[in-house]
């Protein structure tokens, strides 16, 4: 008995299918928005808290300067949250890094402003003293096996009273002006420009073009690898949105201050372990521990290891996090750091970082971040008082979890 072929003008791969069905028109974003339901709603909510306290600030919101003000103001809690949202994916929390902040700030004040050595030396102090704390957690942890919660809650008593006994529990300032420039300087002027700053504007083009060349590198190993993506016409109005969002905002930039040296640190972070997450085996791993750490142990993950060093990267990144806040306040409070923890872990939370661990992005914690801040910053404009702007956080974050709740059960209830 002969078989017959199936005729040649017929496609019968797999994947071609689920691929020829994204490009069907209307229904493509709306394809896309369920298949990423908590990537997208985090995208839209954060638009529509823009727009709105831009309508109940009448436009302050999005003036120049303000733009300007929340990028220094929350610039150390972006910072703090993309090390925690790695932290949370290997399903851990550290609960610490509001201590460490204060203490690498401590450190850099006592030997900068106290003891009279060059700015530079209290930076890479800050740096090794988290790094040395990052270990020290990572041991307990990886090694002795202790939950994370419970190592951090202890180090955020211990080093907050080691930030106690370095300042001899009184503020220290100031910093010389090379160090205050960590946090409160700016590129400006080095292009010209009439009313506005021309290098602003070209390090936002060029933003922008590093990410439409990504996306279609993106793009087009899907399309290799007979994957699903999003339509022609879609995939160029995401880039046009994109670069107009950004455009925008380095135009506001322009016309206040220039560019702030904090905000080419925090680019220069998320650039850097964006590739980290995605791209490296490191990263791959710290997934694979949240998402299933038996399955990571038997296909030999090194979970110590991984785990160590996780919590090493938390170190350098409150350092990273402390230097700029002690530049930003030109000085070392013993009480620096207070509640920058539980803003981290919001930032992530309300990014997209599962509770269970396995799932987040930093990108999506950075946007997690920015929510916080512009709340924050929407409400002082308004008056708001500070015990409802704490309700209301409060608030955001549950719902957050919520969320995520509820797509887990949505999800195992499709199956």
């Amino acid at each position: 008995m002969t078989r017959t072929a199936p005729p040649q003008n017929e496609d019968v791969t797999p994947a071609a299918s689920p691929a020829r069905s994204l490009h069907t028109g209307s229904s493509n974003v709306r394809d896309l928005l369920s298949r990423n339901l908590r990537t997208s709603g985090i995208y839209i909510a954060f638009v529509a808290i823009v727009a709105l306290f831009a309508v109940l600030t009448g436009g302050t919101l999005l003036q120049p300067g303000n733009i300007t003000n929340i990028i220094l103001q929350y610039s150390y809690i972006l910072v703090l949250a993309i090390g925690m949202v790695i932290v949370i994916i290997a399903g851990h929390i550290d609960l610490s890094v509001g201590s460490v902040v204060a203490l690498t700030g401590a450190v850099s004040a006592v030997l900068v402003i106290r003891e009279g050595l060059p700015w530079w030396v209290g930076v890479l102090a800050a740096i090794a003293v988290g790094l040395a704390v990052g270990a020290w957690h990572g041991f307990w942890v990886a090694y002795v096996g202790i939950p994370a919660f419970i190592v951090t809650l202890a180090g955020m008593l211990l080093f907050r009273g080691l930030t106690l006994q370095v300042l001899d529990n009184i503020s220290l300032s100031p910093f010389p002006r090379e160090y205050t420039r960590i946090a409160a300087g700016f590129l400006n002027g080095l292009l010209g420009g009439y009313g506005y700053d021309a290098f602003t504007l070209l390090i936002g083009a060029i933003a922008v073009a590093g990410y439409a060349v990504s996306q279609w590198r993106a793009r087009s190993a899907k399309i290799r690898y007979q994957q699903p993506v999003e339509s022609f016409p879609l995939f160029v109005t995401k880039i046009v949105v994109v670069g107009a969002v950004v455009m925008a905002f380095a135009w506001q930039l322009a016309h206040a201050r220039g560019l702030p040296i904090v905000l080419i640190i925090l680019a220069v972070l998320i650039l850097a372990y964006g590739l980290i997450t995605k791209k490296t085996v490191f990263g791959r791993q710290v997934y694979a521990i949240g998402g299933n750490l038996a399955a990571a142990t038997l296909s030999g993950v090194k979970v110590k290891a991984v785990n160590f060093w996780i919590f090493v990267n938390m170190g350098f990144l409150s350092a990273i996090a402390g230097i700029i806040y002690s530049s930003r306040s030109n000085g070392a409070q013993p009480a620096a750091g207070n509640m920058f923890e539980l803003d981290a872990i919001a930032a992530a939370f309300i990014g997209g970082a599962a509770v269970t661990g396995g799932v987040g992005t930093v990108v999506g914690a950075m946007v997690g971040g920015l929510i916080m801040a512009v709340m924050s910053n929407g409400m002082q404009l308004m008056g708001v008082e500070q015990q409802i702007q704490s309700v209301v956080k409060g608030l955001v974050l549950l719902l957050a979890v919520a969320f995520d709740v509820y797509n887990k059960r949505r999800a195992g209830a499709s199956r």
